[in-house]
């Protein structure tokens, strides 16, 4: 159907003429090795498609899906885009409460979990008026693959526009409870065939995949790279840095956020040989240390190539893949083919190249808008309808973006505007230290406060008031954090940012009267 905008149907169509090639091959989890051809994704799909549209599912039903990666996960996603039903993705470390809200809010007609989780999840769907309730665990076992296994292995994709909804992605709520992200067929098609031009993808590419995939990175970004390329993957159930170095000879891609960086740097084992074959090495969904970039490049002769995206646009910016001299530490690149991106103050007018203000994008990439809250929709967008990505940033001459960090971790001290990512840089450069976060908390004097966490290198010892009498010399004096701390560790998300919001809680009576 050459007008069906299915994603799956753009994705299908683009799988190798040799259907009983490798797709997918498992690197860890029960049974692996484990060898999944092109046409095992085809036909695991449709009997999963089938098994959809024999539950007579309303036209959009929601499918909420939390299980353990796998690739038979995988193919319920397709599936899902295959019988024109919509995707809900969870992540796996949601507790009951979440869950609870989640299926309230999107109210999907069937559930998907671990069989572990299906007695306290079956009674939230339930009691919330889901009629079908699945288990899918990661050693190919649980009630969805045995109803499938009697559903016919053909299935024709539905007839999808390009603006029809495909994908509902909750934000992490750190203000707030989540909003869903609404994804079109047409959003997420768009942006895996810019990325396919814009970072050559190929046909002989193999694709270390060690991300999960209830997020962007790993579900839309990773997988959607592969198989529009027709590329084979290297399945990854979880991150093992040693286990990822020793598949790196075969493999010519790798996505990974920053903190998989830094502990594959931790291992002898990474070396230029073992990256002699790599075409490309992807970072995102956390800012990179430039520490990082330039250690990586060091060790292993190759330039990490850092981009920008979100829930609600995918992919926004890139540094280029060639030439490889011009990623730049730090940036994120210049935005995609297609995708508009602006800086403007607090008045909404443009701000000149290389000052920082609010970032604020356009193109066939930005989603629909949020789930069931038009209001929240219409504020987040302009009257010309720009997305307000709610991060700060600036562009330079070049076209190049810096991101600065996100509108809410902004800091007024004293009524002056205080960025964290500039003064972190700062932190980050000082002797034994590994990392550092930086957050505004209540002060009766200055309205806020800057407070700075510090965590030391291994064997390091830095000294907090140190770290701050050296920055005295080098910043405004409304920038010096008023008090510092040494810690072991950030706390952080699963796709490796850091929760400035646990922060700022932890810390919010430190200055209390």
């Amino acid at each position: 159907m050459p007008d069906n905008a299915n994603l799956y149907a753009a994705l299908r169509a683009a799988f190798p003429a040799d259907l009983d090639a490798v797709a997918i091959e498992t690197a860890d989890g029960p049974g692996a090795p484990l060898h999944y051809t092109w046409r095992d994704l085809d036909r695991g799909s449709a009997m999963l498609a089938n098994l959809l549209a024999s539950l007579e599912l309303q036209a959009g039903a929601r499918v909420a899906v939390q299980t353990d990666k796998s690739v038979e996960a995988l193919m319920l996603y397709l599936a899902v885009l295959r019988a024109g039903c919509v995707y809900l993705p969870l992540n796996t470390a949601y507790q009951a409460g979440e869950i609870e809200y989640f299926i309230g809010n999107a109210e999907p007609e069937v559930v998907v979990c671990t069989g572990r989780n299906f007695g306290w999840v079956s009674r939230i769907a339930f009691s919330a008026g889901v009629g079908h309730v699945f288990t899918l665990d990661d050693d190919r076992s649980g009630s969805l693959l045995e109803r499938a296994a009697v559903q016919g292995d053909r299935h024709e994709p539905a007839a999808r526009r390009a603006d029809d909804l495909a994908a509902i992605l909750y934000t992490s709520g750190t203000t707030g409870r989540s909003k869903g992200a609404m994804l079109s067929h047409g959003n997420l098609l768009s942006n895996a065939r810019v990325l396919h031009e814009y970072w050559g993808w190929r046909g002989d590419d193999v694709l270390i995949h060690a991300l999960p995939i209830f997020h962007v990175h790993g579900l839309f970004v990773a997988s959607h790279g592969a198989l529009l390329a027709g590329a084979r993957m290297i399945w990854f159930g979880k991150f093992d840095p040693r286990a990822v170095i020793a598949r790196l000879p075969e493999a010519t891609v790798f996505m990974g956020v920053p903190t998989l960086y830094v502990r594959m740097l931790a291992e002898a084992a990474l070396t230029r040989a073992a990256c002699a074959r790599m075409r490309l090495f992807i970072a995102g969904s956390a800012p990179l240390l430039p520490e990082t970039f330039e250690a990586w490049r060091e060790r292993t002769g190759h330039t990490i190539l850092e981009r920008y995206g979100m829930s609600e646009t995918i992919m926004l910016t890139s540094n280029p893949y060639r030439p490889v001299e011009a990623r730049r530490a730090g940036t994120v690149g210049p935005a995609l083919p297609g995708v508009q991106l602006r800086v403007v103050d607090d008045q909404g007018l443009a701000v000149s190249a290389g000052a920082i203000g609010g970032i604020q994008v356009k193109g066939p990439n930005v989603f629909k808008g949020y789930w069931r809250m038009p209001e929240k929709t219409a504020e987040e967008f302009t009257t010309d309808l720009w997305f307000k990505t709610g991060d700060v940033g600036s562009i330079d001459a070049g076209g190049c973006v810096t991101i600065v960090g996100r509108s809410k971790d902004l800091i007024i001290s004293g009524g002056y505007n205080v960025y964290p990512a500039e003064i972190e840089a700062l932190i980050n450069e000082l002797p034994g230290v590994a990392e550092s976060a930086v957050v505004g908390v209540p002060h009766p004097d200055f309205g806020e406060a800057v407070v700075a966490l510090i965590v030391p290198k291994p064997g390091a010892v830095p000294d907090a008031d140190g770290v701050v009498a050296a920055l005295k010399s080098r910043i405004a004096n409304f920038k010096v954090p008023k008090a510092a701390f040494v810690v072991d560790e950030l706390p952080r998300n699963t796709m490796g940012k850091v929760q400035k919001n646990l922060l700022r809680d932890r810390h919010r009576s430190l200055f209390a009267g």
